[in-house]
């Protein structure tokens, strides 16, 4: 197979971008409040943000705020930490949450791992807390880059771990799930699309600027004031 070597090249500056933006990010935590009920006002609906892997509810920031600015209680769970705990484990603190604090008509909207947390937590929802899960760059199918670090909370995400197949295919609530993917994934070459989901693509490349884009929040806003309006067709393209 011949490959281009300006796509090459092009992925390589989409990796760097991107990467460079999460060092950012990561830099402007030191900012962050020590406590998040700040960002619980509001009077829409509520929405719980999950963080990927290795990542606290401070990185998500910038999704967090424009909820809240949006007039959405924006709920975390600390309990997360660095979210390093096994998705199973991660889905019962989001149920335990939800109940301590009576929150209802719910949208859980989870980064990468966090999305997998929020798939189990919805199929485990027997109280009907959850409305809708939006995700962003979630690695549904699994992702082989996890192979390339040999760390116990990556190799959850590996493509052959039983929990994860079990959750790949149980689609029983896909309908209630809108997965958005960028236009090029460094971490998740297998891709976020998810049969029967409403599947999203946000106009921009990388795994973690669409928690912070300004175009991708106000997708993402819009998913979360009405998940089942818009685009019908399975695989739509969101502007800028």
């Amino acid at each position: 197979m011949i490959v281009s070597v300006d796509r090459v090249i092009q992925k390589a500056l989409w990796w760097a971008a991107d990467y460079l933006w999460a060092a950012t990010a990561w830099a402007a935590t030191a900012g962050a409040p020590d406590d998040p009920s700040g960002y619980t006002t509001g009077d829409r609906r509520p929405v719980l943000v999950l963080p990927g892997v290795y990542e606290n509810w401070q990185f998500m920031r910038p999704t967090i705020e424009a909820f809240h600015d949006a007039g959405h209680p924006a709920h975390v769970v600390p309990e997360l930490g660095a979210n390093r705990r096994p998705v199973d484990s991660g889905a019962a603190a989001v149920l335990a949450y939800l109940r301590a604090h009576d929150l209802h008509d719910a949208v859980l909207v989870g980064h990468s791992k966090g999305g997998l947390i929020g798939k189990l937590a919805l199929l485990r929802d027997d109280e009907g807390r959850i409305a809708h899960l939006v995700t962003i760059c979630s690695p549904f199918h699994g992702s082989s880059r996890c192979r390339l670090l040999p760390l116990p909370s990556l190799r959850r995400l590996d493509p052959e771990d039983a929990l994860l197949r079990s959750l790949d295919a149980n689609d029983s609530k896909n309908a209630q799930i809108t997965s958005f993917a960028p236009v090029y994934d460094e971490h998740v070459p297998e891709g976020s699309h998810l049969d029967g989901a409403r599947n999203l693509t946000f106009p921009i490349a990388g795994h973690f600027r669409p928690i912070g884009h300004p175009g991708s929040l106000r997708a993402l806003i819009a998913a979360v004031d009405g998940p089942d309006a818009g685009p019908s067709a399975d695989q739509s393209r969101v502007t800028a």
